[in-house]
């Protein structure tokens, strides 16, 4: 049997001081509370960053980016152009993306598809704390240089 003794607090002594005021919680402020990302956030993110790569002319399909250019004429059209081409999907510390694009004829597509994976996974690491675990990229479409004249067109407004 092992003997144990505890003190007791004598009965006139005074409660310990509280001081009111000084501690408002424990920790790091910035532990306190969660962090939710959208899908969307990611995306437009993502979009711009693979926008900024030389070499990607457009993002999206061709029916996407028809579609997309009578959403944007449209107020409240939805869905941003920077989110075109692209689909993110977030977890609670991960994100994974998908990516459409148009490149320009005469690039190396495995050299504009490094850069673009590059760019993207440092934009959103960095902008979101989110790792990125894959990017993978689809390119739907090559622009040519003659393509420019049907383009010029259709982006002329036809009332002058």
């Amino acid at each position: 049997m092992t003997e144990s003794s505890t003190e007791a607090a004598p009965e006139n002594s005074a409660p310990a001081a509280k001081t009111l005021g000084t501690r408002r919680g424990t920790g790091d402020p910035g532990s306190r509370g969660r962090t939710t990302i959208a899908d969307g956030v990611v995306g437009k993110i993502a979009g711009l960053a693979a926008r900024d790569v030389v070499g990607v002319h457009a993002m999206g399909g061709g029916l996407a980016r028809t579609f997309g250019a009578v959403r944007d004429r449209v107020p409240g059209g939805g869905r941003s152009a920077a989110m075109r081409g692209v689909k993110a999907e977030v977890g609670e510390v991960q994100t994974a993306l998908d990516l459409e694009i148009v490149v320009e004829y005469g690039v190396s597509i495995a050299e504009v598809s490094r850069t673009v994976r590059e760019n993207v996974i440092s934009a959103v690491e960095r902008m979101t704390g989110l790792q990125v675990v894959e990017v993978n990229i689809a390119v739907s479409d090559v622009k040519l240089p003659d393509d420019e004249e049907e383009e010029d067109e259709e982006e002329r407004p036809r009332l002058q």
